[in-house]
């Protein structure tokens, strides 16, 4: 151990040196105060601190990444093309020790790195209130809404009467021979699941919509339940506005004509399309066994267009914002710890130049790596079939970046990053992957041969 961490240090002091480590640190120093006394976001604190945290987090996971891609393919390619490997390969050290060390230089560093400027952040978003001087309100907003962690719960879904009637239409099609030759049976099935999960969300002129959740476990009986939810109109791209009217509250009763346990907040609102919104109402709504029900009604009197509610979501505080912004910084190790990987891995055996390709595309396509496979559903069958048997492994093998994978979401809607899923992302992503990155790189390492012996 004393010979890896031995390597480690050489390769942090080696990084320090280089020309791109100093830039990246200079930029985040100046950009991050900078961005902090700027930021604008919708006028509001509560807009101005996600802004800040946003862009801040994102900045520094950017710059850090470019940085350990450069360091993690250099660090070997380096000692290589100047020879310098010659003079460790001489000592009692083994090869796999001196990529391990190196690998975990470029870690510590990483660590030192990411902990240094997320303190920064943490202690510019803890000031921010106090210098653009918010009301009182805002503030009391921000607390509520940013300065917190929230669980967040979808609604209770059929999933057995969907799949049922989703069975049943792709019978139909097949009896009646609609089905086009070149769909797999899978993106027919996709499609049709799509088509009733998306009449799950809309609702008609005249009609209500009942959603519900269960498991709202709220800890403090004084605390607030969010409503967050996103409107769209049909057939009508453009911005408009829109009179809701909602009953939060257990509903259950309501069905049997009977008085409900809990009380029913009645909430009206106009509020603008393709925008995410949120309200907020007592958690007394809840009933003793978490049970609550969610009833919106499309009035006709005031809308005379189906309406469709995206991303309709429960949220109520489970924990503190610090510590959420502490899982939130280890989530953005995770793709530092990949990214330094890959980098030593295939150092191994490519060029520098190569080698930082390669990592510039893993971490592009794990920037988008839900879309990738969202876009390859909807291949033919003789695609599908090559699909599954090449494309799909080396996507599954590739990092996962985007939608739950990122970390700054998490702190803009004040959702809570849970412990098991940041534990499932180490054990994957930052163990598992990397793992086998560097037994890959471990293997070409000690079979490819430095130097020839030459006689004179």
């Amino acid at each position: 151990m004393r010979r890896i961490w031995a390597v480690a240090s050489n390769t942090i002091a080696q990084a320090i040196r280089l020309k791109s480590a100093g830039i990246v640190i200079v930029l985040l120093f100046v950009l991050l105060p900078m961005m902090g006394l700027t930021v604008v976001g919708d006028q509001t604190l509560k807009g101005k601190l996600q802004t800040f945290s946003s862009y801040g987090l994102s900045l520094t996971s950017i710059l850090l990444c470019l940085l350990t891609i450069v360091i993690s393919c250099y660090s070997l390619t380096s000692d290589l093309k100047y020879k310098q490997i010659f003079l460790v390969t001489t000592k009692p050290i083994r090869r796999f020790e001196l990529l391990f060390g190196k690998f975990l230089g470029v870690v510590v560093l990483d660590a030192i790195l990411l902990t240094l400027f997320s303190a920064i952040i943490l202690g510019l978003t803890w000031s921010l209130p106090w210098w653009v001087k918010a009301p009182e309100g805002q503030q009391q907003q921000a607390d509520r809404e940013f300065f917190t962690a929230r669980a967040v719960l979808v609604p209770t879904t059929n999933e057995k009467a969907i799949e049922e009637e989703v069975k049943r239409r792709y019978d139909q099609l097949r009896k009646e021979d609609q089905i086009p030759e070149d769909m797999t049976r899978e993106r027919v099935l996709s499609e049709i699941r799509s088509q009733e999960l998306f009449r799950a969300k809309t609702c008609e002129p005249g009609r209500a919509k009942l959603w519900t959740f269960e498991q709202v476990r709220v800890k403090n009986p004084n605390d607030m339940i969010f409503i967050r939810y996103k409107f769209r109109i049909s057939n009508d791209p453009l911005e408009s506005q829109v009179l809701s009217t909602w009953e939060i509250g257990d509903t259950r009763p309501l069905e049997s004509g009977q008085n409900p346990g809990t009380p029913i907040f009645p909430v009206q609102r106009m509020d603008a399309t393709q925008t995410e919104l949120e309200f907020s109402v007592p958690s007394s709504c809840v009933a003793a066994d978490g049970f609550l029900g969610i009833l919106f009604f499309n009035d006709l009197q005031n809308n005379s267009k189906t309406i469709i509610l995206d991303d309709l979501k429960v949220m109520y505080r489970t924990g503190s914002f610090e510590g959420n912004f502490l899982r939130v910084a280890a989530m953005i190790l995770v793709r530092l710890v990949f990214l330094a990987a890959l980098g030593v891995s295939v150092s191994t055996w490519l060029s520098f130049p190569v080698a930082v390709l390669i990592c510039l595309v893993a971490y592009a396509s794990g920037m988008i790596n839900g879309f990738i496979l969202e876009s390859l559903k909807s291949l033919s069958l003789t695609l599908d079939i090559l699909y599954r048997l090449t494309i799909r492994p080396i996507l599954w093998f590739l990092p996962k970046f985007d939608e739950q994978f990122n970390p700054t979401a998490y702190l803009v809607e004040a959702k809570s990053l849970g412990w098991l899923f940041l534990a499932q992302a180490w054990g994957i992503t930052a163990f598992i992957k990397s793992g086998i990155l560097l037994v890959f790189g471990m293997w070409v390492f000690h079979n490819r041969e430095i130097s020839k012996t030459t006689s004179g």
